[in-house]
C-alpha cells in the first residue's frame, strides 16, 4: 500500500512536467493560447429587445402579407376581376341607327348610312416603309405627317372616320398589321342645298348642329347598344361573353315641308338673288289653314353633306334669325283695326295731299301726291299718309296689343333653333311721331316668319294661327288667336289683291289662273344709328286664292343692287312664280280663267310706294 502510494506520488511528477514541457514547446514555437472564457463577445449579454423586436417584425409583416391577400381574396374581389378583365374584355359599342327626317309626303330629306372608318393600334402598326408609305399616299398625307400619327406612345388613333368605300377597300388591300376598320353611320341629305336650313346637319359624332337635326336631336339619336367581347393582344375579337344589348334606332320625323315646294322656292330666291345682284335672300311658305310651313330657303346656302368652310353667311337661317323693319307690310294691320273698330270704312275717303303730314316736327310723306283716297286706295297706293291720319285716331295702347296679338315682339313658338323675339317697345314709351311710323313699318322689327305667321290673320278669318314645321294630322281642328271679325278679315283680302293688281304697287305678283292678294315692303336699310341711303330691303307677303286662301307666301331680298329695289318689282314676281307652282303641285283648283297671252303681252305699270 505504502508502495502504491509512492509510485502514484512518483508518477504524477511526471505529468506535470510533460504539460509544463508542453506549454514552453507551444511557447518556444511562436504561439499563444486563447481563453473563450475570456471573450468579450461571449461576456456580453444580447438584450432582450432586441429578439423580441425581430420576432414582432416578422409577426407583423406576416399580419400584413395576410391582411393584404384577405382584401384582394375577399373584400377587393370585384375590383380586381374588373382590372383583370379590362385586360382582355371590352364592350364594343353598338350604335344605333339615327332616325331619318322625311317630308309631309315621306321623301327623305336625311338618313344614315352605314360607311368604314379606319383605325389603329401605332406600336403594332406594320413598320414595312413601302406599305407606310402605301398608306400615306391613299390617306393623302405625307410620310412625317403619317409616322407623327403612328407614335408608338399613342395606343389609339382614328386614321380616316367615315371614310369613302373605295378609300377603305384600298386599305384593307395593303394589309397592314395593326391597321383595322369599323363601321360607322354618316348622314346623306339628297336635297342639299335647297333643305339645308331646314334639316341642318350633324358633326362626325352624329349630333345634330342645325336645323331639325338639333331641334329634334333626343328623338333621332335613338340609344346605342353594347356587346362583351374577348379581344388579344392584336385587337382581334376572340369570343363574345355577357349578354347582348341590342341598340334602339331613333324615330323617324315627318315634317310639314314639301319637298318639291322648297326646292323650287329655293331655285326661284337663288336666281332673284343672283338677277338684283343682293347680299341674300329668303322665301317662305305656309299652308294658311293649318300654320304647316310648307317651304323654308334661303340663298346663300350650303351642303349639309360636307361640313368644311362653311361660313356664317351660309348657315344663317335668315328667315328667323334675321330681324328688320318691316316698312309697308303693317299697313294692312293698322287699316284692319281702323275697320274693326268702326272708325273708317272701306269707301271712307282720306285726303292725303299734299303728300306730306307734320306730327311733332316730323313730315312722314308719300313718293307721290295722291289726293283724296278711300281706305281701299291707301292700300293698294300704299299712302304712307294715308294710313298714319287712321293710326293716330288710335291709341297707343290700341296698336300695341294688336302689334302683339299677331306675334309681333314675341319669340315664334315653333320647335326650331334660332327663331328670335323681334322688336316691339312698350306703348308707354311712343312718343306721336313713333306711333305714326310704325303704323307704316318703322320702328319696330320682325323676322319673315313672324311676318308670314301675322298674315294668317286675313286668310284664316281673323284669327292668327300657331305654325309648326312637323305635319299634322289631316282632322285636327286648327284654332288661333281671334283679332279681327271675319268680316274685315275679307275685306282686306279684297283690299290686298287690288294692291297685288293693276294700279296697285305690286301688279308682278300676280298668277295665271289665280287671285292673289298681299302688300309689298320697301325700307332703308338701318346702318349705325341712321339709315343707309342706297342699300333697301326689298318683300312682298300675300295669299292666294284671294277667296279661299290655301297658301302665304313671304319673300325677302336683302340689298338689291342692280338699279331696282321697290318690293313689288324685286320680290313680287319671286312671289308669282312660287305661288304658281305650289298651288299647282298642291292640286288647288284655279278660280281665274286663264289667258296667259293676255297677260304676257300686258305690261302692267306698278304704282311707285312709299316707304
Amino acid at each position: 500500500m505504502k508502495w502504491f502510494k509512492r509510485a502514484r506520488s512518483s508518477g504524477a511528477e511526471p505529468v506535470k512536467r510533460s504539460a509544463k514541457s508542453a506549454k514552453a514547446v507551444a511557447a518556444s514555437q511562436g504561439m499563444r493560447s486563447v481563453s473563450y472564457s475570456t471573450s468579450p463577445l461571449l461576456a456580453s449579454k444580447t438584450p432582450v429587445w432586441r429578439s423580441r423586436f425581430l420576432v414582432a417584425l416578422v409577426g407583423f409583416a406576416f399580419t400584413g402579407l395576410l391582411a393584404r391577400a384577405l382584401y384582394v381574396q375577399v373584400i377587393g374581389t370585384q375590383f380586381y376581376q374588373k382590372q383583370g378583365e379590362a385586360r382582355y374584355v371590352h364592350q364594343l359599342e353598338l350604335p344605333a341607327s339615327r332616325g331619318r327626317i322625311n317630308d309631309r309626303g315621306g321623301n327623305v330629306l336625311a338618313a344614315s348610312v352605314a360607311v368604314p372608318s379606319v383605325w389603329a393600334i401605332p406600336k403594332e402598326v406594320d413598320t414595312d416603309p413601302e406599305k407606310r408609305k402605301a398608306l400615306a399616299k391613299i390617306l393623302g398625307w405625307s410620310n412625317a405627317e403619317l409616322e407623327r400619327k403612328l407614335d408608338p406612345a399613342t395606343r389609339f388613333v382614328w386614321l380616316q372616320r367615315q371614310a369613302d368605300d373605295q378609300v377603305a377597300a384600298q386599305i384593307k388591300a395593303l394589309g397592314l398589321k395593326g391597321v383595322f376598320q369599323d363601321r360607322e353611320y354618316k348622314r346623306k341629305y339628297p336635297e342639299g342645298e335647297a333643305a339645308a336650313h331646314v334639316v341642318g346637319f350633324t358633326n362626325i359624332e352624329d349630333k345634330g348642329q342645325e336645323g331639325i337635326e338639333l331641334a329634334r336631336q333626343k328623338d333621332l339619336q335613338g340609344r346605342d347598344g353594347s356587346r362583351s367581347v374577348v379581344r388579344d393582344r392584336l385587337g382581334r375579337v376572340v369570343e363574345d361573353i355577357g349578354e347582348r344589348v341590342p341598340a334602339a334606332n331613333g324615330r323617324d320625323i315627318d315634317l310639314s315641308i314639301d319637298s318639291k315646294v322648297q326646292f323650287f322656292a329655293y331655285q326661284r330666291i337663288r336666281d332673284a338673288v343672283a338677277e338684283h345682284k343682293a347680299k341674300a335672300g329668303s322665301v317662305v311658305v305656309l299652308d294658311a289653314q293649318t300654320g304647316e310651313i310648307l317651304a323654308l330657303a334661303n340663298y346663300p346656302s350650303y351642303d349639309p353633306g360636307e361640313r368644311k368652310n362653311l361660313s356664317g353667311a351660309q348657315l344663317r337661317n335668315r328667315a328667323l334669325t334675321d330681324i328688320f323693319e318691316p316698312g309697308s307690310t303693317m299697313k294692312p294691320f293698322v287699316t284692319a283695326l281702323a275697320l274693326e273698330t268702326g272708325r273708317v270704312h272701306p269707301d271712307t275717303v282720306i285726303n292725303t295731299g299734299p303728300r306730306s303730314i307734320v306730327i311733332s316736327g316730323w313730315s312722314p310723306s308719300d313718293a307721290h301726291p295722291h289726293g283724296e283716297l278711300t281706305v281701299a286706295q291707301v292700300i293698294q297706293k300704299s299712302s304712307n299718309v294715308g294710313v298714319v291720319k287712321m293710326a293716330m285716331q288710335m291709341s297707343p295702347r290700341e296698336l300695341h296689343e294688336m302689334y302683339t296679338a299677331i306675334g309681333l315682339g314675341q319669340r315664334p313658338q315653333i320647335d326650331f333653333p334660332g327663331a328670335i323675339t323681334g322688336k316691339l317697345r312698350p306703348y308707354k314709351s311712343w312718343r306721336p311721331i313713333e306711333q305714326a311710323t310704325m303704323s307704316y313699318g318703322y320702328g319696330l322689327s320682325a323676322s319673315l316668319l313672324q311676318l308670314a305667321r301675322a298674315y294668317t290673320v286675313f286668310a284664316h278669318d281673323g284669327e292668327v294661327i300657331p305654325i309648326t314645321m312637323t305635319r299634322k294630322p289631316p282632322d285636327e281642328v286648327v284654332s288661333g288667336i281671334k283679332v279681327f271679325s271675319p268680316k274685315t278679315a275679307e275685306t282686306l283680302r279684297g283690299m290686298l289683291q287690288m294692291a297685288a293688281g293693276p294700279g296697285g304697287t305690286a301688279p308682278q305678283a300676280m298668277v295665271s289662273g289665280y287671285s292673289v292678294g298681299g302688300k309689298s315692303g320697301t325700307a332703308h336699310k338701318q346702318e349705325g344709328k341712321g339709315y343707309a341711303g342706297h342699300k333697301y330691303r326689298s318683300w312682298f307677303v300675300g295669299m292666294a286664292p284671294i277667296s279661299k286662301p290655301r297658301i302665304i307666301v313671304a319673300v325677302m331680298v336683302d340689298e338689291p343692287t342692280n338699279g331696282i329695289y321697290f318690293g313689288g318689282a324685286v320680290a313680287g314676281p319671286v312671289f308669282s312664280q312660287v305661288v304658281s307652282q305650289s298651288l299647282r303641285l298642291l292640286n288647288v283648283p284655279t278660280d281665274l280663267e286663264v289667258k296667259p297671252q293676255i297677260i304676257a303681252s300686258q305690261k302692267l305699270q306698278a304704282v311707285e310706294e312709299s316707304f
